[in-house]
């Protein structure tokens, strides 16, 4: 995920320093450092924190030192919360960010939640970094922000899985592999333009193509009639917000 970032990131006016043991390139204009101790007593404006939860005991506190007097922590490790953050770092201030996968395109869904230390300055900076990865969705707490990685963050796998599936479906219609993937995704894409492009609810938009006893209603019925979609999408991000709330 860091990675899908820095590649949005690296489009506008900062400079980026990566350490990491095991990276052998990176983005062009990009310095990468194979430990800490190459970085000597260099310090930083902003430490972006992306690595997994798991190893954020053992790597994060070495790092406090690096960073600026009015410097912050830009954060996407999923389920860290900013109270462990700056317990590590001497209390310095933390913005935490959930995005997802689609930001490596710029087409990213994020959200973002800002500890009370947290400048005005240091709040537009972590937002104008996140806009050029996509949307933003600014959060109150970190309990909405576990919301978000429920319904955005871990939302590309709920759509690739439906792609997939209905891709499948297409498939034993007749449809090669390739109609098939064709059909399917322009039909996706197109219907999320449209909505995204439409005031109309999605609900009158889904019966704007719905003639009664005509084929969209037949599939709509096979689909959903029970409600059966609708528990089991339920079902998905109660899930997903459940375990966030676990890795906390």
């Amino acid at each position: 995920m860091g990675g899908a970032l820095l590649s949005r990131w690296v489009a506008g006016d900062d400079r980026f320093t990566i350490v990491d043991p095991g990276l052998a390139t990176a983005p062009d204009g990009v310095r990468l450092v194979a430990d800490r101790a190459a970085l000597g007593e260099e310090q930083f404006d902003v430490a972006v924190i992306a690595i997994k939860p798991q190893l954020i005991d053992a790597v994060v506190a070495d790092y406090a030192e690096h960073l600026k007097d009015g410097g912050y922590v830009l954060s996407i490790a999923a389920g860290c919360s900013i109270a462990r953050l700056q317990r590590l770092l001497v209390d310095k201030p933390v913005v935490r960010v959930m995005p997802n996968l689609p930001a490596a395109i710029g087409e990213g869904v994020s959200g973002i939640c800002a500890s009370e230390t947290v400048t005005k300055r240091q709040q537009e900076h972590a937002l104008s970094l996140m806009a050029r990865t996509g949307t933003v969705i600014q959060v109150e707490d970190e309990d909405k922000l576990d919301r978000v990685t429920a319904v955005a963050g871990s939302g590309p796998g709920y759509v690739f899985e439906l792609a997939r599936t209905y891709v499948a479906a297409a498939s034993a219609l007749g449809f090669t592999a390739e109609e098939a993937r064709t059909l399917v995704l322009g039909t996706m894409a197109g219907g999320v333009a449209m909505a995204r492009a439409s005031d109309e609810s999605l609900e009158t938009l889904r019966n704007s193509v719905t003639s009664k006893n005509g084929t969209t209603h037949a599939g709509l019925e096979a689909l959903n009639g029970d409600g059966l979609l609708s528990r089991r999408l339920k079902e998905t991000v109660d899930a997903a917000y459940a375990r966030a709330v676990e890795l906390r």
